[in-house]
């Protein structure tokens, strides 16, 4: 088995994803975005959606863009000393190979018919309002894994606008791609669109990684 890197970075990020069983990469030389079906059971899935419930509030961004529509969904911030919570956390981290000290903790997401997250990356502009508060500690961010926990009736699809991928909410399928080239900058092409949900709700989780440990 491929060891564990440290934070995901240079040229061997993403090739611990490569060697794992049942992930497909998409082929395209812009970004390195990976999926595999079935990484969460249903039972751990619900357990998830039972606690985003209990505590959502309204989603937030960084660097606001003066639309209070960009961002709709609902938020929560998931315990750390949560058993459940924690042991989705050390999966998430060892199925991509990087040391759990990199990582955020775990947040969830809920969206309603109607709600959405308009086209945005993950990592934190290097111009941007709020950079140097957000980064000044553990650096930028590296990988985003987003974990779907339910299929809503209609929509809700992750859209990859710069490789035309368009990726369907599935019960305990996971996303993950590299925030960065090969070199260390913000890459682009990772440019994504959490689109409206159209009949249901759908829940997701994301881990977010970063270039320096994350303070405990």
């Amino acid at each position: 088995m491929t060891a564990i890197i440290s934070n995901g970075t240079g040229p061997d990020a993403g090739h611990h994803l490569i060697g794992q069983p049942r992930v497909q990469r998409v082929p395209s030389p812009k970004l390195s975005l990976f999926i595999r079906k079935g990484f969460s059971d249903p039972g751990e899935c619900a357990a998830i959606i039972d606690r985003i419930d209990a505590r959502r509030r309204p989603s937030t961004i960084a660097d606001s863009n003066g639309d209070p529509l960009y961002r709709t969904s609902e938020t929560c911030d998931l315990d750390r000393a949560d058993p459940v919570v924690a042991a989705l956390e050390e999966r998430i981290a060892a199925f991509l190979g990087i040391d759990p000290r990199f990582g955020e903790p775990l947040q969830g997401q809920r969206y309603a018919v109607g709600q959405e997250f308009k086209q945005h990356t993950d990592y934190f502009e290097p111009k941007g309002t709020d950079f140097d508060e957000h980064c000044a500690i553990s650096g930028q961010r590296t990988w985003t894994a987003m974990l779907y926990l339910n299929e809503p009736e209609a929509g809700g699809a992750t859209r990859f606008l710069t490789v035309g991928k368009l990726v369907q909410p599935e019960t305990g399928k996971l996303l993950c791609w590299n925030n960065q080239r090969a070199d260390g900058t913000p890459n682009p092409a990772t440019l994504h669109h959490g689109m409206k949900v159209r009949a249901g709700t759908k829940y997701v989780v994301t881990k977010w990684f970063r270039e320096r440990p994350w303070p405990v």
